[in-house]
């Protein structure tokens, strides 16, 4: 990323603004990623020339909308929202094998302090694909495409959960497939991770206003996405 990047910024007012975090970027400085040198926090800042506050997270290697305040307590109040529930939040993924028509994955999950916490995705299929591509003893490769709403926020759930039900989401490392990863690198030079926070939509905190926000899958999700419909 050059330092001349700029964010593509999907709403804005006085209080919130929410950009289309790019697949790779880190929302903050973390010591397990020393290698960053960009931070969504420091672009976005520096682009609109107002201090940032993230309400929420993203993981590095997901894009799509990541939503900031514009002061402390508006701040406080949405990550209040996030933590209650009070945050609808759509994903989009593609991954290995035909999924069931609909689901709800309901596993527990450690943290990284070894706490188990509940943990809830429901999930629809909203396109499958048959790809002659042969794979392992397959004469083919089989995907889908999903649309994730994750009830909780724990870490690398949606990617813990799709692993879970052996349905791993394409790109994913360490918790998808590592031969379907070096499939779509090799065939189709992908290495991204097709995991895409669409949508989100919750009650401004100012305003009471019902609002939704959404984010375009980015150039890469869009080009597998225009292959695997021409097959």
């Amino acid at each position: 990323m050059s330092e001349e990047r700029m964010l593509e910024i999907v709403y804005q007012d006085e209080y919130l603004v929410a950009i289309n975090k790019p697949h790779g970027l880190l929302v903050h400085r973390s010591p397990i990623a020393a290698d960053a040198s960009e931070f969504a926090i420091q672009l976005l800042r520096d682009q609109i020339n107002q201090k940032v506050f993230p309400v929420h997270r993203l993981d590095r290697k997901t894009s799509g909308v990541l939503l900031f305040a514009l002061n402390e307590e508006v701040n406080r109040i949405m990550q209040e929202a996030f933590m209650n529930k009070k945050v609808a939040k759509k994903y989009l993924a593609l991954v290995r094998g035909f999924t069931p028509e609909s689901g709800t994955i309901d596993y527990a999950l450690t943290n990284d302090d070894g706490k188990t916490q509940d943990a809830i995705t429901h999930y629809k299929t909203l396109e499958t694909f048959d790809i002659p591509v042969p794979f392992g003893k397959q004469l083919s490769s089989r995907y889908s495409l999903v649309e994730v709403a994750p009830e909780t926020g724990r870490m690398h759930q949606i990617r813990k959960h799709f692993a879970h039900i052996f349905h791993p989401i394409i790109g994913d490392r360490p918790h998808g497939c590592n031969k379907q990863n070096k499939l779509f690198l090799e065939k189709w030079e992908m290495n991204k991770m097709l995991l895409h926070a669409q949508e989100i939509s919750f009650i401004h905190p100012v305003s009471n206003e019902s609002i939704t926000i959404q984010a375009e899958i980015h150039e890469d999700f869009k080009r597998i996405l225009a292959l695997f419909r021409d097959f």
